[in-house]
């Protein structure tokens, strides 16, 4: 066996030398001056030779390499190879050096990459989950270790305060959690569990509240006007008057309007359908456009963020509170004005049914919607636009809703 006098007076030679000590472990004297402990040993299972280094003399001296000796015997007998067991602690120690990856940077890098083939509404929509409800409860936490449980809870306090967001933001988080696994930070087939049948309230189905009857329209109307916020209230008026989506409404640029001739060109990527949308316009509508100036000066979107708001442009989610704050709530939504329009006009005013669809910009499959807004029925729209938008204005001042339009009633 070597002895500490022995290793020190070790002198180099042309070539590599050893020096034995017993069990496998031997000193290697380099021609350099250099002297390496070495470990041979034959592998578990395959039983092929195989060197383990344990260190440089004199860092390591004669004691310290026969404690590490022991060590990696001590593996070899439990069946582990010390070489793979040094490979597997060197791994994961550069690992755990690693940054840690959190919630915060997989939903930003989720959204980075599926923004592009968003629309403007559904870009937006996924902006307010990550931005107002995930990431303030989970951005800080270490993405290998997300648990369902912790997507769980916050989803359930989304179930309380926004139902519909709470569904939206599962999904959400679900494809962040897929991001984590293709960007390696997060283990294979870790995903999550989100059972939302059996861990939130059945959700009811059915139509979204909306006025159908001249005097809920009336009490409609007269709460919108009463709304303190100029722009709020012009939007929600404008979603009234044109039935356009609440999302489209509050994205209008300045850019897509015409006037002139009364016209705002809805563009196809923003369309629930991907076809453009003529819209024509009202003189209130026209009016309603003319005051936002004094805001926007004529650029970029017409109908401005309130006051804290982070987002370029009115959020239709202002115009759900609005309606709610009116007192309104549970009895009309923006969306269900195009509802309102739908029924009533066609109730009350006559409007035939094709002239109602194309205003919604219910296409039918298979029809070119250029052709459908362009052809004659654009006309027909203007006129019979104008004359539900009088028709709002009367409700809303108090006007007689008795009779219906197709039995001739002379009164509103």
């Amino acid at each position: 066996m070597l002895t500490a006098s022995r290793i020190r007076n070790a002198k180099p030679k042309a070539k590599p030398c050893k020096l034995f000590d017993g069990r496998g472990l031997y000193l290697e004297v380099r021609p350099n001056g250099g002297k390496w402990w070495r470990y041979k040993y034959r592998r578990p299972g395959t039983r092929k030779e195989n060197t383990l280094s344990l260190g440089t003399f004199p860092d390591v001296s004669l004691r310290k390499a026969r404690a590490r000796l022991q060590a990696a015997r001590d593996l070899l007998a439990d069946g582990i190879d010390p070489g793979e067991a040094r490979k597997a602690d060197k791994q994961a120690a550069a690992k755990a050096a690693e940054p840690v990856a959190t919630f915060a940077e997989c939903a930003r890098k989720w959204m980075r990459n599926k923004a592009p083939g968003w629309s403007d509404s559904s870009r937006e929509k996924a902006r307010l989950v990550v931005d107002d409800y995930l990431i303030p409860a989970l951005g800080d936490r270490p993405i290998a270790s997300l648990t369902s449980a912790d997507v769980l809870a916050v989803l359930r306090d989304m179930d309380r305060r926004a139902p519909s967001l709470a569904r939206k933001a599962a999904g959400a988080a679900n494809a962040i959690v897929r991001v984590a696994i293709s960007e390696g930070v997060r283990e294979e087939g870790r995903l999550l569990d989100l059972n939302l049948r059996d861990n939130l309230p059945r959700q009811r189905k059915g139509h979204l509240p909306a006025a159908t009857t001249p005097a809920s329209v009336a009490t409609v109307m007269r709460a919108i006007q009463s709304i303190a916020s100029p722009v709020t209230r012009a939007a929600l008026l404008v979603c009234a008057y044109t039935a356009q989506r609440p999302g489209n409404v509050a994205a209008m640029r300045w850019d897509d309007l015409d006037l002139a001739a009364a016209e705002w060109l809805i563009p196809a990527e923003v369309m629930k359908m991907r076809n453009a949308h003529i819209v024509p316009l009202s003189r209130q509508v026209v009016a309603l456009v003319e005051g936002m100036r004094e805001y926007t000066g004529g650029r970029g979107y017409v109908f401005p963020p309130i006051a804290q708001q982070g987002n370029s442009h009115l959020h239709r989610d202002a115009l759900s509170k609005a309606l709610r704050d009116a007192g309104l709530q549970g009895k009309q939504t923006p969306h269900g004005l195009r509802a309102t329009l739908r029924t009533v006009a066609r109730e009350r005013l006559g409007i035939p049914a094709d002239v109602l669809e194309a205003q919604l910009a219910h296409a039918k499959r298979g029809e070119t919607q250029a052709a459908y807004d362009r052809g004659t029925l654009l006309d027909e729209r203007l006129e019979r636009v104008q004359e539900w938008c009088d028709y709002l204005d009367a409700l809303a001042a108090g006007g007689d809703v008795v009779a219906f339009k197709r039995r001739a009633a002379r009164r509103i």
